[in-house]
Parts: C-alpha cells; sequence; structure tokens
C-alpha cells in the first residue's frame, strides 16, 4: 500500500512518505520513525530500498563520536534496491532497474574535484552526504539514510546493479567496498605486492579480498585471534595482534581501524616508499595523532587519508566486484535487531558486515 502511494506522489509531485527506524539522541536506540523525502525531480529516481548494509561509522554518527548529530537521525549509506519511479529526464535508468547508492546523493558537479569525479571532496562545500547531512539543494532540510524503505536520488549519484546481481552483498560493497578499493588502487598495488590490512571487520575483509585478487601477499593485524581461521580461509598468509616484534615490511598498510591505536607502529612497518593509507576514523575525543619527530625519522615513507570515491570509480568497483564475485561476509538481519548489531560491532562480537533486510520493515 505504501509503495503504491509513492507512487502516485511521485507522479503528483508531491513529497515522498517514508518509513524507517532512527536515533532522536546520541544515547538513544533505534525505533520506527516516520518522515517524507523531496518530491521526485526531472533527474531523479525513486529506489525502493530492499537492503541496506550497517557500517562502523553509522555507530559513530548515531552516537555523535566525529560531531554533534542531526537528529532524528536515519543512518545507512550502503542501499540496494528497486528503481521504482524516474524523473522525465532520467536517462540512466528506467522503472524495474535495480540500483544502489552509497555515501553521497548530490554535488556541485561544476568545481575541479566533481569534474573529475571526486565528488566526495567538492570544492565548493556542497557534497551532500546520504544522511545526517543538510541537503543545500532542498532548502538544507536533513538527509535520511538507508535504514528506511525507499529514498530519492539524482541518477547521478546512483550506481547501476545488473538484475541478477545478489543485492544483499551489493549494499554493504557501496561504502565497504568504495572505501578498500580506491586506496589500493591509488597506490598501485599489483602482484608481488606485500600488503598488510590493520583492522579486519567489514573494510578490513574487503581490503584483504581486493587486494588478493590484485595479486598482494597479504597480512592482517586484528586486536585478537578470533578471526584467524577465517582470514587465513580467505587468503591472509598471517594474522598479527600486535605489531611489536613483526620483522615483515611492506609496500602497503591500509589501517581500517576504528578506535585509538598508534599510527607510527604501522608506519615503522613500511618499507623505504612504502604508504600507509587511513580509512578508518576513531572517535573524536580518542584524539589519535601522528609523532611528528618519529614520521620524520621513518623517511621515505607516505600516509595518506582516503575517503570513499568518486561516483565514476564507486561504478568501476562494483563492475570489478561482481565480475570477480568479491563480496563482503555478510548476515542479514531485520531491523528489530540493528540495536543488537551495534553492541555486537563495537564490542567485538561481530564477526564481518551486518546487512539489514528491509522487507522487515512493517
Amino acid at each position: 500500500m505504501l509503495l503504491q502511494d509513492n507512487l502516485k506522489q511521485a507522479k503528483l509531485g508531491e513529497r515522498i512518505t517514508a518509513k524507517g527506524y532512527a536515533v532522536s539522541h546520541k544515547d538513544d536506540t533505534f525505533k520506527p520513525f516516520s518522515f517524507s523525502r523531496h518530491a521526485l525531480g526531472e533527474n531523479d529516481i525513486l529506489i525502493e530500498i530492499l537492503y541496506a548494509g550497517i557500517c562502523h561509522s553509522d555507530i559513530h554518527s548515531a552516537r555523535s563520536e566525529w560531531r554533534q548529530g542531526i537528529y532524528p537521525m536515519v543512518p545507512g549509506h550502503e542501499i540496494a534496491g528497486k528503481v521504482v519511479a524516474i524523473g522525465s529526464k532520467v536517462s540512466k535508468f528506467k522503472v524495474g532497474d535495480f540500483a544502489g547508492v552509497g555515501c553521497m546523493v548530490n554535488s556541485c558537479g561544476e568545481c575541479e574535484a566533481c569534474k573529475k569525479s571526486q565528488e566526495q571532496f567538492c570544492e565548493r562545500g556542497k557534497c551532500v552526504f546520504t544522511y545526517d547531512c543538510l541537503d543545500c539543494f532542498h532548502n538544507d532540510e536533513p538527509t535520511y539514510g538507508g535504514y528506511s524503505n525507499n529514498i530519492v536520488v539524482s541518477e547521478k549519484f546512483a550506481i547501476n546493479v545488473p538484475n541478477d546481481a545478489p543485492l544483499d552483498k551489493v549494499a554493504p560493497l557501496l561504502c565497504a567496498g568504495i572505501t578498500t578499493y580506491s586506496p589500493i588502487k591509488f597506490s598501485e598495488v599489483k602482484a608481488g605486492s606485500k600488503v598488510a590490512v590493520a583492522g579486519f571487520g567489514g573494510l578490513g575483509v574487503m581490503a584483504l579480498k581486493y587486494a588478493l585478487k590484485m595479486g598482494a601477499e597479504v597480512s592482517v593485524f586484528a586486536r585478537n585471534k578470533n578471526k584467524e581461521k577465517e582470514a587465513l580461509e580467505l587468503g591472509a598468509k598471517a594474522l598479527y595482534t600486535d605489531t611489536k616484534g613483526v620483522r615483515e615490511r611492506f609496500d602497503f598498510i591500509i589501517s581500517t581501524i576504528p578506535t585509538a591505536y598508534d599510527v607510527n607502529a604501522y608506519v615503522n612497518l613500511l618499507k623505504f616508499g612504502g604508504e600507509l593509507a587511513i580509512v578508518g576514523l576513531p572517535p573524536v575525543e580518542d584524539k589519535v595523532k601522528i609523532d611528528l619527530t618519529r614520521l620524520v625519522f621513518a623517511a621515505g615513507k607516505k600516509v595518506y587519508g582516503s575517503l570513499i570515491g568518486g561516483i565514476k570509480e564507486t561504478q568501476e568497483m562494483l563492475d570489478f566486484s561482481l565480475k570477480h564475485k568479491i563480496y563482503p561476509e555478510t548476515e542479514i538481519i531485520s531491523v528489530e535487531q540493528i540495536n543488537e548489531a551495534y553492541e555486537n560491532l563495537t564490542s567485538g562480537r561481530a564477526k564481518f558486515r551486518y546487512v539489514i533486510d528491509m522487507a522487515s520493515l512493517n
């Protein structure tokens, strides 16, 4: 019934009613939430959300660990679903197609960064993130994410998904996939490269899989041995629980760690000319720092941050992942299990990536 109402609203140019799960403040638990999205524009598509991944950044945002969040908040930027309505000028999709939405839903499209499909670095500050953001293109209304039944998005920021793709595994690729794929490509990991993955959650698993596919030899650093069997079965050379005493030196290290840690300890494990890419973001209160003195004396090594990837590269990542059947290790849950999933992720009890089956949203 709600879908039929949405189709009618889209046709009439009205706001699209939606329902999802939200938190009302940083210490809240998730509860049902009704809201509305902006009307379907001529370049927009309306997606019925079928699956939504849970990313650790959802937790940081919902709990205001990076900055004060915008509440009520519906997180979720790993979205896969079906196109149910299109605007009059849409050419990239037709009704019935599958589509994905990642971390962004709009940008200026005119600055140098946007022209190079690095929309996440929009130089005019107009990159609109999928949730917890004020949408400057729609009267600064707050954006709501994928823990919901639908989303309206510009076709330019939607990813083409083949109709035979496994949507439950596609959803987490739209953050966990691109976040790790992008720096691995940027640092030109190739056959023979010695790579280390620091942090072995949802992001770490994807980094391991991509690096292995590029032909690299990959080791893993994790907080404990709980996932050693899985890491070795996936192809890791070794799993370490500490940097101390490790004699290996790496061409490339990707840090997906979302908590406080010693960055310089990983710099020390790089070969001369090696690169450390940081994609995990601990809470601001953890005050993670790089010791500049130690960095200077580790001369010839490079440290850089990487933020997701542009729309063009995200499509490239998805096509690559589907071609080589590189998927996250996932567990499907219902919307009623979101709170439990958050606790499991923060306590280290979670195995890998949780994906919400949105058919459970009644």
